[in-house]
């Protein structure tokens, strides 16, 4: 089983300085859509942000790295109108 596969709803997510940066809201291709934050907006983190998941999704970014490099925005064209 991959880590992908380990992911599942409304996991938490952790940044690698132990913050706490959400929920998973679902797999989005190679994507995590994070749960709305409290502005109601959707975050897209890449997989590879993944470093392991055991009962959260343990990311290997810090909190700061996060916030810079999430997208605001659907990685997916098709998506968007």
């Amino acid at each position: 089983m991959t880590e992908q596969d380990q992911i599942r709803e409304h996991m938490p997510v952790v940044c690698a300085d132990g913050q706490p940066h959400g929920q998973v809201d679902r797999l989005d291709g190679e994507y995590i859509k994070l749960t709305k934050d409290e502005s109601g907006q959707h975050h897209w983190l890449p997989l590879s942000a993944v470093d392991h998941v055991d009962e959260h999704v343990h990311l290997n970014l810090s909190h700061a790295q996060v916030h810079q490099q999430w997208l605001d925005e659907d990685p997916h064209p098709e998506h968007r109108q």
